[in-house]
């Protein structure tokens, strides 16, 4: 999220869907500093804890971060990948905005001991990808898995879910998510 205002977007998104912080906090369960602080950019939320806090205004992290878009677009250079982890994790999304998508396709790396936050994620949907470098944790619902190069996932998302790279080298995969919402 370098060079990402996240909490002047956040602010602008949360006013324009007429919350107050202390509404908006209340709606996703967390205080309202914690609002305050990210929109003051005092804090860099984590990937799990941004998707919760949009998940209650409700809007996709892909939508959060479409500011500039290419329409019509088709192919897409490594260099234009939209970056929007942090944290040892990095997600790689093919295209700027998927406003309209049915589709949101993913290249992940997971630093050794990284992983998508202690809170695990629950949205709708589904989502599936296939290991191409590491080992990968996956959680779903009551259901773990250690993953590794050519094994795959398939799952419902409304399931809580978490991944985890339990390995000592980076964990590479490529995922897909319908409809976009990370």
């Amino acid at each position: 999220m370098d060079g990402f205002d996240v909490g002047g977007r956040l602010r602008t998104v949360r006013e324009a869907r007429g919350f107050s912080q202390r509404g908006l906090a209340k709606a996703a369960g967390i205080s309202n500093a914690t609002v305050s602080q990210i929109e003051s950019n005092a804090v860099n939320p984590s990937v799990g804890a941004l998707k919760r806090i949009l998940d209650a205004i409700p809007m996709a992290l892909s939508d959060f971060f479409a500011v500039d878009s290419t329409p019509g677009q088709v192919f897409f250079r490594a260099s234009e990948l939209k970056e929007i982890g942090r944290g040892g994790v990095s997600y790689r999304q093919v295209g700027k905005d998927l406003t309209g998508r049915a589709l949101q396709l993913i290249m992940e790396r997971y630093e050794a001991g990284a992983d998508s936050g202690r809170i695990p994620l629950k949205h709708q949907g589904e989502e599936a990808a296939i290991i191409l470098r590491g080992q990968l944790e996956v959680t779903v619902g009551d259901r773990r898995e250690v993953l590794g190069p050519g094994d795959a996932y398939y799952f419902t998302s409304s399931e809580p879910h978490r991944f985890r790279n339990v390995g000592t080298e980076p964990c590479e995969l490529v995922s897909a998510c319908t409809p976009p919402s990370f």
